[in-house]
C-alpha cells in the first residue's frame, strides 16, 4: 500500500471519527469508535471498522452507520483533499473481542498455574 493511501486512511479514520462524535444527531453514533480504514489503491471503496461500547447494539449501530453514510461522506468531502471520497462499507471490529477473549484464557491459565 502506498503511503498517500495510507495518509488518506489514517486521516478518514480521524475525521470520521470527529463526524461522529460531533456532528452526529443518532445518540447511537456517538459511542461508536472508529479502529481502522483500509482503502483500496484506486480510492474507490473504503472498509471502516469500528466497535460499540454496547455489544447488544451492534446491528443497531451498524443500521445507524449506513443510514448516515451520506451525510458522512459529505462531510469527508470537505474536510479532506480527494477528488472522489471512497464509497464507505462499514464492518464491525471483532479483533477488539478477540482479543479480550484471549487476554481472558491467558489470566485463567495462569491463576490456574499459581495454585
Amino acid at each position: 500500500m502506498s503511503i498517500k493511501i495510507e495518509r488518506i486512511a489514517s486521516l478518514m479514520e480521524k475525521e470520521i471519527s470527529m463526524i461522529l462524535q460531533r456532528e452526529a444527531k443518532d445518540e447511537i453514533l456517538k459511542s461508536v469508535v472508529i479502529s481502522f480504514v483500509e482503502v483500496t489503491n484506486d480510492l474507490s471503496f473504503a472498509k471502516v471498522y469500528f466497535t460499540c461500547f454496547d455489544k447488544d447494539k451492534k446491528e443497531e449501530t451498524l443500521k445507524s452507520l449506513d443510514n448516515a453514510k451520506g451525510f458522512i461522506r459529505t462531510e469527508l468531502a470537505s474536510r479532506i483533499d480527494v477528488r472522489h471520497v471512497p464509497e464507505l462499507k462499514f464492518i464491525f471490529d471483532e479483533s477488539i473481542e478477540y482479543g479480550m477473549k484471549i487476554e481472558k484464557k491467558i489470566k485463567e491459565i495462569h491463576e490456574k498455574d499459581n495454585k
